[in-house]
């Protein structure tokens, strides 16, 4: 059965009683396809049931219900009030890019500067640098023999002398690796007198390697070991090596970072010298923040990032101190590395650390009860901050760049004369690039004179052209015109005279 219910407001029903809400209807005109209320009803009441069928819309009160009030708008805030004052221009107080700041005269006079300013050309003067190819790099060894039979485990501290920058006659290389050197001299000091005795004389072999090209991807440490372990049988790296100990950059900062391509399992002997120094750190030096760093080697990359990853790449257990975080530091081949970057406190803080650290585990004091708190060498047996400062003192007076080092220079026969009055054996190493293919290559004339000159942009001779082709130019105009001109110059004069 159709229903009889009729749409409320529809076409047959324009408005019926049961549409009637709260307010009274709004009157309503028949416009050809629906029907429109009048403008003046207002506001439209959301919850009305009465729609059109040709477009919903709720109905709207009576306009006799009084009109509430409209929300306040958002007045925009009023001009601030600004004098003018003759001879201040039109766009003052506006931006560049603003249509009335006169921003045509800006980049004119921007053009201008840039077309006039002094640049700088530098120019070497000297002959071309050709490449050397019998140049040695030249590393230092020496060791102290541990007591007792054949077959002793040996500990390896290794720190390279080299500096580099972007100028090797200004490669001071105060932090790195100068402050490692210093360290590796002092411990030499340290230890020696300590295997002078024979109820201090431990049974480890001690053995110092000061080796050079460093900064050339570790080529002294690189050829020092093919020579050690491929060509010789009698070697204290064939026996039993404890752990490889690599210095660099222990000159500055709050922290230390023992970087590890391996981290070392328990009950190794390189696991008790990291828990050593993790406890000497913590109860002796508890200002200074300790971690170890592991970070794999990458054969794929050129450079390697630590002197440690030569001997691991040889399966000998090693890893490098530093309070460097990063390889990637800028510090490390930098020609700002000079001396005043090296504190002399931290430096003598971080050598007693590592030779509190090193004494512990040659001599097993922590498993014969010392307190972790009880440093060792005191007294006469302390570390020295001054013969530190004079061993850094030394290294930053000259530059330590590669190719400046001479292996009958000074600086190689002061090192190895250093480490004779501590050690044994002390011998040099050298190392020649390989002529077919050279692993690294060094030139000549490292010292030329460059000066600078005053020179002027390419715009400026741009400019300069233009303004010559207009003054000759007019010119030309005025000599192929010269009547004209002259008879234009005759009336004027005569005008003028008139006048």
């Amino acid at each position: 059965m159709r229903s009889t219910r009729r749409r409320c407001g529809s076409r047959r029903a324009p408005w019926s009683s049961s549409c009637r809400g709260p307010w009274p209807p709004c009157p309503r005109t028949w416009s050809g396809n629906s029907w429109r209320s009048s403008p003046r009803c207002w506001p439209w009441r959301p919850s009305s049931p009465c729609t059109s069928p040709w477009r919903t819309r709720p109905c709207c009160p009576s306009t006799s219900r009084p009109r509430p009030p409209l929300p306040p708008r958002a007045r925009p805030p009023p001009l601030k009030a600004q004098t003018w004052r003759p001879g201040a221009s039109a766009g003052a107080g506006l931006s560049p890019g603003h249509p009335s700041s006169g921003g045509h005269p800006v980049s004119s006079s921007v053009l201008l500067h840039t077309a006039t300013a002094n640049g700088f050309q530098m120019v070497t003067s000297g002959v071309q640098s050709k490449a050397v190819s019998d140049w040695l790099i030249t590393s230092v060894e020496g060791r102290l023999t541990g007591l007792g039979g054949e077959d002793l485990p040996t500990i390896v501290i290794v720190a390279h002398y080299d500096a580099f920058g972007v100028a090797p006659w200004l490669s001071l290389g105060a932090d790195s690796n100068g402050s490692g050197v210093s360290v590796l001299l002092e411990l030499a000091r340290l230890f020696s007198r300590l295997y002078t005795y024979k109820r201090t004389h431990a049974a480890y072999n001690l053995l110092f390697f000061a080796s050079g090209g460093g900064k050339f991807n570790y080529q002294g440490t690189k050829r020092w070991l093919e020579d050690n372990l491929d060509h010789t049988d009698s070697s204290l790296l064939q026996d039993n090596v404890a752990f490889v100990l690599c210095l660099d950059t222990v000159g500055r900062g709050s922290s230390l970072h023992l970087h590890v391509s391996k981290p070392p399992r328990e009950g190794t002997l390189q696991h008790a010298f990291l828990r050593e120094l993790e406890m000497v750190a913590a109860h002796q030096f508890p200002e200074v923040l300790f971690s170890m760093v592991h970070k794999k080697i990458n054969l794929a990359d050129d450079v390697l990032a630590w002197e440690h990853e030569r001997f691991a790449i040889r399966r000998l257990p090693a890893f490098t101190l530093s309070h460097l975080e990063s390889h990637r530091d800028g510090q490390r081949s930098s020609i700002m590395d000079v001396r005043s970057r090296v504190d002399s406190k931290t430096l003598t803080r971080n050598t007693r650390i590592i030779a509190e650290a090193l004494t512990r585990v040659i001599y097993n004091l922590t498993e014969k009860g010392t307190p972790p708190d009880m440093p060792v060498f005191t007294e006469q047996m302390q570390v020295q901050q001054e013969q530190l400062d004079s061993v850094m003192d030394w290294l930053t007076n000259q530059p330590r760049a590669a190719q400046l080092l001479d292996k009958d220079g000074t600086f190689l026969s002061t090192l190895e004369h250093f480490l004779s009055r501590y050690l044994k054996d002390v011998r040099q190493h050298h190392v020649r690039a390989d002529k077919r293919d050279p692993e690294f290559v060094f030139y000549d004339q490292l010292k030329q004179v460059m000066n600078a000159y005053r020179v002027k942009p390419a715009v400026f001779d741009l400019l300069l052209a233009v303004c010559i082709g207009a003054y000759l130019g007019m010119a030309y105009t005025a000599v192929q015109h010269f009547g004209l001109l002259y008879k234009t110059v005759q009336r004027l004069l005569v005008k003028a005279k008139t006048q």
